[in-house]
């Protein structure tokens, strides 16, 4: 039998099927998310995308984010949702978010008739798992119960904050801008641009009308003391820390291939990148783990909890996603 274990001001009631539910469709997405890369160029090259060795090499070093986080923190998610834990909804947005923006372009991008391959035949499976990615995100963030929460200091409030612009402006005008006023040119000369246009223009295009501007009001809410923003801040850093550590495995294995894009610089910097974007995933999220928390009884009620005075906290806990 359902019982309710949470009236949200969106008046959705969390329910024990409902969190079965989403435990199962995180276990689905780990078990895909593994899939997906075990079957591509980073073990078994069953999937053989149609794009260049550069973007294969690619590809092959985002699988390591794949196999190696996405897929074991959705399983762990889902049986946090399972027990009623607060940090289960709150860490499945990070593997769900991800899954969006890498099943697209997995799906999207390619040179179909330029390239070799076989990867339209793994279609159902990359789609099904985009499904599951979006179904994963919006359940989750129905279930997050921010009344459970500790209180998120201003200091790491404002820190996040920053943190989320400062990647926004280094995804538009340090990663994209260069390439694309290069791809802007009569006669470019970026070599991601001419060997690889389709995955070119999905990148930019995810990246500068999605990603940054989501980042940016992200950033302004949390500043600006959203409620909102005090819950969907742990999807965001979770993707920058999946995403930072799927961009330094691309460096990784076009280093390791000799890929003649690769330089040393740059998998230093990316390395860089992903140990500061895990780090603050953990430092974001470990509150929920350490701190004293209010977890959903035998039934899945939660008790009453006295609200933190205003000034105690950046983010107001109270429930609600206005």
């Amino acid at each position: 039998m359902a019982v309710a274990t949470i009236e949200r001001e969106t008046g959705i009631p969390v329910t024990m099927t409902s969190r079965r539910l989403l435990a199962v469709a995180l276990f689905v997405l780990g078990a895909g998310a593994a899939a997906v890369a075990l079957l591509g160029p980073l073990v078994f090259e069953v999937v053989r995308h149609h794009a260049s060795e550069s973007a294969v090499n690619q590809i092959a070093g985002g699988d390591i984010a794949g196999l190696f986080l996405a897929a074991p923190i959705s399983v762990a998610a889902g049986f946090l949702v399972l027990r009623g834990h607060v940090a289960g909804p709150v860490l499945a947005l990070a593997p769900a978010v991800y899954g969006l923006y890498t099943y697209t372009q997995l799906t999207l991008g390619g040179d179909f008739v330029r390239y070799e391959g076989n990867s339209e035949r793994f279609f159902l499976l990359y789609a099904g798992l985009f499904v599951v990615s979006g179904f994963v995100a919006i359940r989750a963030w129905t279930a997050i119960d921010p009344n459970r929460f500790p209180p998120m200091s201003p200091r790491l409030g404002k820190g996040l904050a920053y943190l989320l612009l400062g990647v926004a402006v280094f995804l538009v005008v340090g990663l994209h801008l260069p390439t694309l006023i290069d791809a802007w040119r009569d006669n470019p000369t970026s070599t991601a641009y001419l060997d690889d246009p389709g995955v070119f223009w999905i990148v930019k295009l995810m990246d500068f009308a999605i990603v940054a501007p989501v980042l940016v009001v992200i950033a302004i809410g949390i500043l600006r003391g959203a409620r909102w923003a005090g819950e969907i801040v742990y999807g965001a850093v979770g993707w920058f820390a999946l995403l930072g550590t799927s961009v330094a495995g691309m460096a990784i294995v076009m280093q390791a291939t000799d890929d003649p894009s690769a330089t040393i610089a740059n998998t230093i910097a990316f390395g860089a990148f992903a140990v500061a974007g895990l780090a603050v995933a953990v430092l974001a999220v470990r509150p929920l783990f350490v701190e004293p928390l209010r977890d959903a009884g035998a039934d899945g009620s939660t008790p009453p909890v006295e609200e933190p005075r205003a000034e105690e906290t950046l983010v107001p806990v109270a429930a609600g996603n206005g």
